[in-house]
């Protein structure tokens, strides 16, 4: 059902890390701490940076659907923050910085890092590093339904603006990542039993809050995919 309710908004994308699908549906990527037999059962460490899902896509993701399995009786939260709210608040310098501008974006941006902070992360076959090849969005993207401008950025997968160079690139894209994850900009879900959380990815970026290691916590997503950001 959770499968056939994404295909109603567009195409389902399929995560590259296929040992984290759900058995004999890979179109849901199971997002779990739990380890059983000494194997995780899912991706323990999803959503430990700010990041719009599959953003490092040619056609980055229209929306995610989360669907909660178990959940801790503490923490385990998702935090969502509005881009249009923080385009629109940016300082006047900052925006002109930033418009026209295009920035990469890398599904290897903190991989490395999240493997040595943690036992989630495989180390990626050849034909799984084919699959995340790196590609390059606008800063700024207009929403192809609504026209409202956003920022399309993320600590998570942007690793630099072309054609600046790279100390100011950091110095732009670090003071758009503090900016964009201003406390007025967030939204903080407390999930319930059987939630099904539908954020659109074009919109917003999200944070995992994350919850005590000993305590259980399983959702399972779709990812459906976009268009080219413009």
């Amino acid at each position: 059902q959770h499968i056939d309710f994404s295909r109603r908004f567009g195409r389902l994308m399929i995560h590259v890390l296929h040992q984290f699908h759900l058995a004999h549906n890979p179109e849901i990527l199971v997002v779990s701490n739990i380890v059983e037999n000494g194997a995780p059962v899912g991706l323990g460490d999803a959503g430990k940076y700010w990041h719009s899902d599959i953003s490092y896509k040619p056609l980055p993701s229209l929306g995610s659907l989360l669907h909660a399995q178990e959940l801790p009786a503490i923490g385990g939260d998702t935090l969502f923050a509005n881009m249009h709210r923080a385009y629109e608040t940016l300082p006047r310098a900052l925006r002109e910085a930033v418009d026209g501008r295009r920035a990469v974006h890398s599904y290897l941006a903190k991989y490395g890092q999240l493997q040595k902070e943690g036992n989630w992360r495989p180390t990626l076959s050849a034909a799984q590093l084919a699959q995340v090849q790196e590609v390059a969005h606008p800063v700024v993207r207009t929403h192809p339904e609504t026209g409202r401008r956003a920022l399309f950025v993320s600590e998570g997968f942007t690793t630099r603006i072309e054609g600046v160079a790279a100390d100011e690139s950091r110095q732009i894209l670090d003071e758009l990542f503090a900016h964009s994850t201003r406390s007025e900009h967030i939204y903080r879900h407390q999930w319930r039993d059987h939630d099904l959380v539908f954020w659109d990815n074009r919109s917003l970026i999200h944070l995992a809050a994350g919850c005590p290691p000993e305590l259980r916590r399983k959702l399972y997503r779709t990812t459906i995919e976009g268009d080219a950001p413009f």
